[in-house]
């Protein structure tokens, strides 16, 4: 966990664990040296990647034979950064700057007829040409974060293999179609303390896949809906222009669609509301739900690249509505690789369990974490380390646990 919360702010270059190089600086507006945060890491015409964390800095672990490619960094809103990446280790640079697009600049005014409605209706309706319909296997780094009173009480991480078949609409959207096997699992203590209860006990990296709303068509289909959707300045992403449509009415809904192909870009969604769960003589009365899912694509098809997701509960006295506490939680799946057309497959032997990823014992296995893609720190994840290690260092929480 150490090497997770190292930071560095220059290009830094090593060879280790099956000869790998490791990228590490920050990207941010070259206008306003405002950080990018979530921006897009990859090597042109491969599956591999990473994302900025919210400082705009990242650590991308790369195999050594990739050192001639071109890295590419790509942001809504922005052109994208292409440079070789020995060029980078040459230079060091401290910082990467990007240009916002000539589209955004210009505030481009829509000109065309197209209601947002409309839009959203076409994508929907193409999610079958424009997402994988043969099996895939992606390699991805999952994270969740417990909080009770704005201090953090638990940390897990996960590397993962997903697969899916494809992404034809299931019958039942709350039953998981994807197959996940756990590769190595990391654990704090904190688990078995007395706030456990107020949070989920079920298998959260499965609940977190059910999230995304284009593999499981959760977005509302209606005409009143479509009808409430608002067309926003267009933006740039990936050399292609975006459509931006909106809904503010009840709840925050935000989607991103390629003008091009009319394939989802980005999905942005937050409501709240009451919800009156009761735990131990206190009940939750007001619950905030955000989310972010980001895709990225691949030989002319779209994958997740990232989905994260933040639930905040504050808890009353049943009995006399005093407020007590307010739970967090945060979830985070990054997709380090994207297999397409795989031939393998994840047994029904080999997938995880449904119950909590805690329970799921694995050996810690540092070597493989010091050199794994995980979403660089942030100050934020420094507090998190610092209220976790009140009972002990994470090390040794990871080796102990």
């Amino acid at each position: 966990m150490r090497a997770l919360f190292t930071m560095l702010f220059s290009i830094a270059v090593f060879f280790a664990h099956g000869q790998k190089i490791t990228l590490s600086t920050r990207v941010l507006d070259r206008v306003t040296s405002e950080p990018l945060p979530f921006a897009s890491v990859g090597i042109k015409g491969k599956a591999i990647g990473t994302v900025t964390n919210l400082q705009g800095e990242f650590d991308f672990h790369i195999p050594a034979e990739y050192r001639n490619e071109i890295l590419v960094i790509s942001m809504l809103g922005y052109q994208n950064f292409e440079a070789p990446i020995w060029s980078l280790l040459e230079s060091k640079p401290e910082n990467i700057g990007m240009e916002k697009s000539t589209t955004v600049l210009q505030e481009v005014v829509v000109t065309d007829s197209l209601l947002g409605g409309e839009i959203v209706k076409i994508a929907l309706s193409r999610i079958e040409k424009n997402f994988p319909m043969e099996p895939f296997l992606m390699d991805g780094f999952y994270r969740d974060v417990k909080k009770v009173a704005g201090t953090s009480v638990a940390l897990l991480e996960a590397a993962v293999k997903i697969f899916d078949e494809n992404y034809i609409a299931p019958r039942n959207q709350s039953k998981l179609r994807e197959r996940v096997k756990l590769v190595e699992v990391r654990k704090s203590l904190g688990y078995d303390n007395k706030f456990t209860p107020f949070f989920r006990q079920k298998n959260l990296l499965e609940d977190l896949l059910l999230h995304n709303n284009i593999r499981y068509r959760q977005i509302d289909d209606t005409e009143g809906f479509f009808a409430s959707l608002k067309r926003e300045p267009d933006s740039y992403y990936n050399g292609h222009e975006i459509f931006v449509v909106s809904h503010t009415e009840d709840f925050h809904f935000k989607i991103f669609i390629d003008k091009e192909n009319y394939a989802v870009n980005h999905l942005e969604f937050e409501i709240s509301g009451d919800n009156h769960e009761r735990k131990k003589d206190l009940v939750s009365k007001h619950v905030t739900y955000r989310k972010t899912i980001d895709f990225k694509p691949f030989k002319g098809t779209m994958y997740l690249n990232y989905i994260t997701v933040t639930t905040k509960e504050k808890w009353y006295d049943e009995i006399t509505s005093e407020f007590r506490f307010e739970t967090e939680l945060q979830q985070h799946l990054l997709i380090n690789e994207v297999n397409p057309n795989t031939k393998e497959r994840i047994t029904s032997t080999d997938k995880m369990r449904n119950y909590g990823l805690q329970f799921q014992d694995y050996p810690y296995n540092k070597e493989f974490w010091d050199g794994y893609n995980v979403i660089k720190e942030t100050p934020v994840d420094k507090e998190i380390l610092a209220d976790l290690e009140r009972l002990a260092p994470l090390e040794k929480q990871f080796e102990n646990n």
